[in-house]
């Protein structure tokens, strides 16, 4: 045993000193440049390329791919389940864990082609050349089949490193947005490498390649010079760039040399790739003009802005929040929504622009954006106070109600249900829950409606409606209902016991005007399988109308009125009071607690605004001119 184990030690230190680059390997692609380098390279990587058989990779593995860099524990060295900066999940030992069958992941590790054998049909000597064929877990090799690799958004699967299936995201005009396979960071540059060998390798015969599959399609564009899509090879200069020549590959590639007796020149020379495909784009793009805004609330502001330019072309825009990057986004839009902003709060947007390579254009005009006032609350029920509930349950067919509930609801919380069906019986049932009073919204704009709710069962509809005629003297059907618009409740699936929530937020109701009932109608009078519907948390919420706002309550005097950059404010106290500016549109511009009565409007520009002002719990609005 001894005399074995010093055997293999001397066989490892033969191979270490015999697989460094020979001097003058590379001599005659000396001054070359663009694709003559590399078609001199393909004629140096071939000759002295002796194909091995499949059975050998098995062998090979032994010193190629062992991991003498992250645990460093002599197990096989998997790009698929490695975690550079943690405990593997699993770990295989060299020859007894070959697959063999497999099912799940680290059952068992096979070999896997990179650059997929279904793409050249299994041809030699590709089929056997070691550069592009790692050892990896089996079912993880079975995920990546022959998809391409690329940059996942929704990932359909992911392996226990991180190692991803699902849609490409890269960035880059027309991109490839099928199925991709995308390994983790610390690979990717590996793997880039293989790519571009492969592309010099086989460069005779690579262009016959591309029609083989999708996966090819996606990857190859049918020539034996650029090789690639665009997508593709800018995506591999940007793996290649991000993620250098680590001492693995320079190990590996060493192997690579005693197996098969030809090396990578990617790994030895890094710099081929800029000489041979071009070096990388340093042009920035052209700032984004023309910064603006519409659909301002009290919690959001859509952004939009003229497209920026570029010499190779524009993959996306960046916007930043008072400084800070909040989304970046595909350059095929040139708008972008921002929400989760607080009321009554100014911001800073700035919008750049991003090429293929990274490179960041300088800013767009600064906007400067003050959000409105919060929604006000127009009509509110929890349904938690049984005793006190702003709905009343009204029925014109059958004995069965809506009920009010101290559970099940939001949360558990209280609710409203209606099921035509108990003790094992449907009733035909025309059953309504409408409000106890009219709500009016004759003095809002912008009014919208949120609830919540839940079925089971059976696929009765629920329907959501209004009235301005309604009296509860009389049946409700005897009123004109209208349906709530930009609404419509789903039905629950016939047959299915299966609870299913639905939670509307937001709807506009804006069109709504007067004094209104709400109702919802439960109705199985032509048959329906009864479903068991729960409503819960009904909010109505708008904006006053200040244009139409008749409060007085409050005594106050602007002068001189039309003012030019500066007006004050007399109160018949000397009170503190805030104040607030809207344009005509309700879109607040400017406000200040505990103003003074002297007050600076020199940022806005001509014309008619309303000025609110708000004292000891008074509030009037009066229109004010500026010239």
């Amino acid at each position: 045993m001894k005399k074995s184990l010093l055997l293999f030690a001397l066989t490892i230190c033969a191979f270490v000193v015999k697989a460094q680059v020979p001097a003058g390997y590379y001599n005659s692609a000396q001054g070359l440049t663009g694709y003559t380098l590399k078609s001199e390279l393909s004629t140096i990587i071939t000759n002295g390329h002796t194909a091995q058989s499949y059975g050998a990779l098995w062998t090979v593995y032994y010193t190629s791919d062992v991991d003498n860099y992250y645990e460093n524990d002599g197990t096989v060295l998997d790009i698929y389940s490695e975690k550079p900066n943690a405990t593997d999940a699993y770990n295989y030992t060299l020859g007894s864990d070959q697959c063999g069958n497999y099912q799940n992941e680290s059952d068992c590790y096979n070999r896997e082609h990179s650059f997929p054998k279904s793409w050249f049909n299994d041809a030699s000597p590709m089929v056997t050349d070691m550069h592009h064929i790692f050892p990896t877990d089996g079912k993880v090799n079975s995920e990546r089949s022959n998809f391409p690799y690329g940059e996942v958004g929704n990932a359909s699967w992911t392996s226990t490193n991180g190692t991803k299936k699902g849609n490409n995201n890269y960035n880059f005009p027309n991109a490839y947005n099928g199925t991709v396979f995308e390994p983790i960071d610390e690979f990717k540059g590996d793997l880039a490498r293989v790519y571009f060998y492969m592309a010099t390798r086989y460069e005779n015969q690579i262009s016959g390649w591309e029609t083989s599959n999708a996966g090819s399609d996606a990857t190859l564009n049918g020539t034996s010079n650029q090789v690639f899509e665009d997508w593709m090879l800018a995506m591999l200069i940007d793996w290649h760039n991000a993620d250098p020549v680590s001492q693995k590959e320079i190990d590996r590639n060493n192997a690579a040399y005693t197996f098969q007796g030809n090396r990578n020149p990617y790994v030895d020379n890094p710099q081929y790739v800029a000489q041979v495909w071009g070096t990388p784009d340093t042009q920035a793009p052209t700032a984004p003009t023309n910064l603006n805004y519409n659909s301002l609330t009290d919690s959001s502001v859509n952004l939009n802005w003229n497209a920026a330019t570029d010499n190779v072309g524009v993959v996306s825009y960046l916007i930043e929040q008072d400084g800070v990057e909040v989304a970046t986004i595909s350059a095929t839009n040139t708008t972008y929504l921002v929400s989760n902003l607080s009321p009554e709060t100014t911001y800073d947007f700035e919008v750049f622009a991003l090429d293929a390579y990274g490179n960041i254009s300088s800013a767009s005009n600064l906007v400067t954006v003050t959000t409105l006032e919060a929604a006000e609350v127009i009509f509110s029920e929890d349904f938690n106070d049984c005793q006190n509930v702003q709905f009343t349950p009204v029925s014109e067919l059958s004995t069965q109600d809506w009920q009010c509930q101290i559970e099940f609801g939001e949360d558990n919380t209280g609710c409203f249900q209606m099921n035509s069906y108990s003790q094992g019986n449907q009733v035909p049932s025309i059953d309504w829950l409408i409000t106890t009073n009219s709500i009016d919204l004759a003095n809002y704009t912008q009014e919208s409606l949120s609830f919540y709710t839940v079925a089971a069962y059976g696929n009765s509809e629920l329907q959501l409606l209004y009235s301005t005629d309604y009296n509860a003297a009389n049946a409700p059907s005897n009123a004109t209902w209208t349906a709530v618009p930009n609404l419509t409740i789903p039905q629950h699936p016939s047959g299915n016991a299966n609870e299913i929530v639905f939670e509307f937020n937001d709807i506009d109701i804006s069109s709504i005007s007067g004094n209104v009932y709400f109702a919802f109608k439960y109705d199985t009078s032509n048959g329906e399988q009864a479903t068991r519907w729960t409503v819960d948390s009904f909010l109505i919420e708008g904006e006053q109308n200040l244009s139409t706002s008749t409060e007085q309550q409050l005594a106050f005097s602007i002068y001189p009125n039309p003012s030019q950059g500066r007006f004050n404010i007399s109160l018949p106290s000397k009170a503190e009071f805030s104040y607030a500016i809207y344009d005509l549109n309700g879109r607040l511009l400017q406000k200040k607690e505990k103003s003074t009565t002297q007050i600076s409007v020199e940022n806005l520009a001509s014309g008619l605004y309303l000025l609110r002002v708000s004292s000891a719990g008074k509030t009037a609005t009066k229109k004010l001119i500026i010239e």
